[in-house]
Parts: structure tokens; C-alpha cells; sequence
């Protein structure tokens, strides 16, 4: 029995988030015959460290808090000599830039690239170091053709969808038609969702259907700032924030529509459990998530930054009921055709041995 391929998997941190959700599930369903991973991040302890220590995944820590040290490079090259792992699998831009480099300058077998986001391949300058890893992984088509546009070669670029756990991630006895008029939006408050928009969405949709609220579940840099653009906005009585949580099924369970405003994405986590759930989608035109709603087949799609748009979908939707509940169950199955996590993890152990040269 060969011995097993050490994977280490490098995040900014483990907070609640949908790259590190996804890496995180990867990591704790790699078959354990074969592989043995390892988790660095580049914070101290955050959100999700507990799933980790409960998949007996060994955790490294690079900082002592949540933010992110001034000298985290120094401390990564430390840990990955020490290590010296069959693969590194950066997750998040920072590690995608400095795991390429040291994995290069230490001579380290394999560097796994991840472009994860619709920002990705600029912030992690791919245009010049996608050539630092000897393979690379996309979640979206549309991610995959900006990287091809850059020059990398169709040989070392993999195209693996994210994956959702379709019996965690399932619908209630209670259609979305049933439940009070609640969108929901679980997502970082963070740019690249332009939750501006959906908050002019809102308070269009009020105008009509004067019911309607928005929850917003999740954390992030831009929290302070939402909150005060949310006080300011003819809708601030409907706008609820609610912390991020290990478990979002509940809120879930409780909306009528899904939604997401992004400007930029790659193929967002949230929309895969959305669709799993039999909750009808309505989200921007961008990234991965036209293929996620087969061009609209499974969701309604407006155009990014376009709130009147957004507006006129999210109506449609609470006038239709039947046309929610359909769109529900048409996600569903779509979710359990093409986008499973057991599909997910296969790609990708089938991928580490291959860069192992044990496929």
C-alpha cells in the first residue's frame, strides 16, 4: 500500500466563507487510504476550526488573530520546508501569489493554482504566475476561458465544479410559496457582492409588495459600512443582518427567494445550497452562475448593478408563487445531476495523483 500523498491546503483563514467551505469539505472528504491533509492558514483561529479539528485534519496556524501578520510569507516558507508536501493546494489569493513562489524557489513537487472568484485572476496576477504551478483548477467555464485568454495552457487547466451536499442541503415539507415574503441573501459583506444593489432592489420591491424583507446572513470587511448604507436606505426597517453560522439550513428552510447581486463571482457555494433546497434563485449575470441556472432555465438572471432589473425578477417571483416553487424544483434536480460533492472530490484526488504521477 503506497503511503498516502500529503495535501496542504493554504486559506487566509477558515472563516465563513464559500472557498474556504468548499476546501474545507474537500479536505475532510478525501479518502484517508490515499491522502493526508493538512490545513495552513495565514490567521489565527476563526470560524470553521472546530469542523476541522472534528475531521481530525491537522491545523497550522500562521497569525494569532483574525487578521492576517505582516510577515505571513516568511512563516509560510517556514512551514512549507518543514512540511515539504507531495501537493500544496492554495485556496485564496494571498496563498495563490506567495505558495506558487516559495513552492518554486523550495523546489516542492506540486503547486495545485486556484482561481475560485470572478476577481481572481487579477488579484492573484495570473496573467504572469499562473507559470509557477504545474497545474491549475477553475470552478467556473466563464473562469476558465478569462485563464485561457491569459495564456495558459488548455493541458494544465482543470475545470471542477463545486460540489453540495444534496442530503444535508434538501427541501422542507413547506414550498417557498408558503413561507412569508423573506430574500435572502448568505454571503460575505464584502465588495465583490455589491450589496448596494440589492438594498435599491429592496426598496423597489417594497414599493409593490410593502411585506417584503431582505436577511442577510454572513461577515466581513464591509460589515460597518453595509450597516450604515442599510440605515440610510428607504428600506432600513426590512434589512436584517445575521452573523454567519456553521449551519445555514435554518435560514434556508425559512425564505421565499434567494438572492445574490454580485459583480463578480466564480461559482458561488451559496447558489448550489440555494438550489438544493428548492429555493428559486434570482442573481446576477456573472461568473459561473449562468451555467449554475442553465441560462436562466433554474433561476431568473439580470444584468450586474442593474437594481431595477433585480427588482422586476424579485417581483416576479413573490406576484407568481407557483412560478418560485417551479423554479425551486427545477434547481433541485439540477443540483443533484451535475453539481454532487462525491463528483467534486473524485476530480480532484484524481487529479492529485495524476500531479503525483501515481495516476
Amino acid at each position: 500500500m503506497p503511503v498516502p500523498l500529503s495535501i496542504a491546503f493554504v486559506m487566509e483563514d477558515l472563516c465563513f466563507g464559500g472557498t474556504q467551505r468548499q476546501l474545507l469539505e474537500l479536505a475532510r472528504r478525501l479518502d484517508r487510504k490515499r491522502f493526508s491533509p493538512v490545513i495552513i492558514t495565514l490567521t489565527g483561529a476563526t470560524d470553521m476550526d472546530a469542523l476541522a479539528r472534528e475531521a481530525d485534519i491537522p491545523l497550522i496556524h500562521l497569525g494569532t488573530d483574525r487578521r492576517v501578520p505582516p510577515l505571513f510569507f516568511l512563516a509560510l516558507r517556514r512551514e512549507l520546508a518543514r512540511l515539504r508536501p507531495d501537493i500544496v493546494l492554495p485556496g485564496t489569493a494571498l496563498p495563490n501569489i506567495w505558495c506558487r513562489i516559495w513552492g518554486k524557489l523550495l523546489g516542492l513537487p506540486c503547486v495545485v493554482g486556484t482561481v475560485r472568484g470572478g476577481g481572481g485572476p487579477r488579484r492573484q496576477h495570473e496573467r504572469w504566475l499562473w507559470r509557477l504551478a504545474q497545474t491549475m483548477i477553475c470552478n467556473s467555464l466563464a473562469l476558465r476561458d478569462v485563464l485561457l485568454g491569459l495564456g495558459v495552457p488548455a493541458a494544465r487547466l482543470h475545470y471542477i465544479p463545486n460540489g453540495v451536499d444534496t442530503e444535508r442541503f434538501s427541501p422542507t415539507a413547506v414550498p417557498p410559496s408558503a413561507r412569508a415574503p423573506e430574500i435572502l441573501c448568505v454571503a460575505r459583506l464584502a465588495g465583490d457582492k455589491n450589496h448596494e444593489t440589492l438594498f435599491r432592489a429592496l426598496a423597489l420591491v417594497r414599493e409593490r409588495y410593502p411585506d417584503a424583507v431582505l436577511r442577510l446572513v454572513g461577515d466581513g470587511p464591509r460589515e460597518a459600512e453595509l450597516k450604515a448604507l442599510a440605515a440610510s436606505s428607504p428600506a432600513r426597517d426590512a434589512i436584517l443582518f445575521t452573523p454567519g453560522t456553521p449551519d445555514v439550513r435554518p435560514f434556508y428552510d425559512g425564505a421565499r427567494i434567494f438572492a445574490l447581486s454580485s459583480v463578480r463571482e466564480g461559482q458561488p457555494n451559496v447558489v448550489l445550497e440555494a438550489m438544493a433546497c428548492g429555493l428559486p434563485v434570482c442573481a446576477t449575470r456573472v461568473g459561473g452562475i449562468p451555467h449554475l441556472l442553465d441560462d436562466g432555465a433554474c433561476g431568473l438572471l439580470s444584468p450586474a448593478e442593474d437594481a431595477e432589473a433585480l427588482a422586476a425578477n424579485l417581483l416576479r417571483l413573490l406576484e407568481t408563487p407557483a412560478l418560485g416553487d417551479e423554479l425551486g424544483r427545477c434547481g433541485r434536480r439540477r443540483v443533484e445531476k451535475a453539481f454532487s460533492f462525491a463528483a467534486m472530490v473524485a476530480a480532484h484526488e484524481t487529479l492529485f495523483e495524476k500531479c503525483a504521477g501515481r495516476g
